[in-house]
Order: C-alpha cells, then structure tokens, then sequence
C-alpha cells in the first residue's frame, strides 16, 4: 500500500494500531475501523452480538468512545432466507446500543458464505488517545479476557465440542470492552490493544516493537476457556496456528520451564478477545481485582515488560 501521511492522520496503518485516528480540531480526533467474519457459531443472534464486539473492540482499543455504526452483510439469502439475517441484525444491534452507539445503516453483498461485521466511527480527545506503543520497562502486562476461541469456534464446527458447553462461555466471549478501558485508564494504562486474528503472541509482539521493549510473558498466568488445552492436546487446531506462529518465531523465545500444553494457545486466533494493557506495576493487582468486579472474570496480569533485548517476547 503507499504511505498514508496527512498533516490530520495522527495514526495510520503503519504502526499495526487498531484503528485509523482524524483530528478534526485541536482537541479531538475521529476513530475509524473495520472488520467482519465468517460465523464462528452456527446461532445466528450469537454471530450478530459476537461479530459487533468484535468490531467495537477496536475503537476501545484506542481508547475512544463509539458513536455510530454500519452494518456490512455478506450473505446468500436464496439460501438462508431473511430470518436468519434479521437474526443476526438484531444480535448486532444488540451490542450497538448497548455500547452507547448509533447503528446508522450499512451495506450488503451476496455470497455464497456468511460474513458480517462494522464499519465503526468513534470520538477521542486527543490527550486520551490510547496506542500499542509507550509501555516501559516495569510495567505490568494485563489481558482481560481468557485465550481458546479458535479451538474452540473450529472444534464445535467439526462436531468434535459440543455446542452446549460453548454456549456458556459465549457471553464474555460477546462482553464489550468498554468497561475494561475505563478500569485500564483508571489505573494509568500506558500502551493498549485488543487480541484479534494475530494471536496473542502477534499482538504481544507489536507492542514491544512499538515501545522497543521485551515483554516476559509467564505462560501459566494465561487465562484460558474451559476445553481450550485438551482440544489442542487432542490434536484439534485452527487455520491461523502456523501462520501466526511463523510471522513471529524469530521474535519469540522459549524458556525450558513454559509449560508445553498451553504452546499453541500463544498463537490461537481470538475473536471478540480482550484487552492487552501495559500499566505501571503499582497499579496492576487493583486493576485485575476491578476488572474482575466488572465482568471480566477471567482478567490476569500475564506478564512484565524489561528494558529491550535480543528477543521481543520470552515465554517462561
């Protein structure tokens, strides 16, 4: 792509930020993103609501505040009918205004498989803005959400998990993060993603290039879903495993004692994932103990930033 520098652009694509970031004057900026998926369930509400946090999660991510979005369908309604598309709208707008935003239209296509997701606008003040750079070295690493819902997704899609048990967790899965941001920014959050198609380890990765840092990551800290280890035990995967681990193996360093199971649970691709906060250390402990009070039951401090070394992420 050619470079995207504008004298108004105060974040583009090149840093691997979550969104794109306008000044509109000189104290505020607009957010702007984009993303949408394939079902990861086959309950169409359930795709609608999981779909549009996903998408909300960006604008969090650069701790703004959305305001309206745009649906963006994909769907084969010779096949599936206008039932289960109006399922999965209303799942969406579910999230929508439940995030405090207005769903103000969209567009659609036909396809032979389903896709969905926002186009979403937000608002920052300027000073507030949020990116996944700016940690230093002793900072705490936190992550609000557990990690598995690759495995999981494709486990149920080849018959191998069960839907019911899936069920239970699908709404944390679908919780909006905008409750995380303001407990984060509470407790003076420094760098801040979200954990998406990347992996955990992928994101990781780019916010200690971002700051020039090395994060220490201890890997038995991780949350993770119910069934997530045992079906990547069992031999189950996803389609992003291998590449996510290949976009970031000559960064990545191993300790002898991480815990082998969980290995592949770095690299699973997240869906509607949580929030990956750098924050001073002093602060960490409260912020887990408030993200947790929340709603964020499965939030952690996964980790410590330390000054840069040859490695960009060291699991121990």
């Amino acid at each position: 792509m050619p470079g995207s520098s504008h004298a108004e652009l105060l974040v583009g694509y090149e840093s691997s930020d979550d969104a794109a970031v306008y000044r509109i004057d000189g104290e505020r900026a607009i957010v702007s993103t984009v993303d949408f998926i394939t079902p990861p369930v086959d309950d169409p509400a359930w795709f609608g609501r999981i779909a549009a946090a996903n998408s909300l999660s960006d604008i969090y991510a650069m701790g703004a505040k959305p305001l309206f979005a745009l649906n963006l369908v994909m769907y084969p309604e010779k096949v599936l009918g206008k039932r289960v598309l109006g399922e999965i709208l209303a799942g969406a707008a579910e999230k929508v205004k439940e995030a405090g935003a207005v769903l103000a239209g969209g567009h659609s296509v036909d396809d032979r498989e389903p896709k969905f997701g926002l186009c979403v606008t937000g608002i920052v003040d300027i000073p507030l803005l949020l990116r996944n750079s700016g940690t230093i070295a002793g900072d705490a690493i936190i992550l609000t959400k557990p990690l598995g819902t690759g495995v999981l997704f494709n486990a149920v899609k080849a018959g191998a998990h069960s839907f019911s048990r899936l069920e239970e967790m699908l709404p944390q899965v679908a919780r909006l993060n905008g409750d995380g941001l303001a407990v984060l920014r509470k407790h003076g959050v420094r760098a801040l993603t979200d954990v998406s198609g990347f992996g955990l380890a992928g994101h990781l990765c780019e916010i200690a290039r971002s700051s020039n840092v090395t994060v220490k990551v201890q890997s038995a800290a991780i949350p993770v879903y119910e069934d997530a280890v045992a079906l990547y035990r069992a031999g189950h995967t996803t389609g992003s495993n291998r590449g996510n681990r290949e976009n970031v193996a000559a960064e990545i360093r191993v300790a002898a004692s991480s815990p082998s199971e969980r290995e592949e649970l770095w690299f699973d691709p997240q869906t509607s994932g949580g929030l990956l906060a750098a924050l001073p250390r002093e602060s960490a402990l409260r912020a887990v103990e408030e993200l947790r009070e929340a709603g964020y039951s499965g939030s952690a401090i996964i980790g410590e930033v330390v000054s840069p070394g040859i490695e960009r992420l060291i699991f121990e």
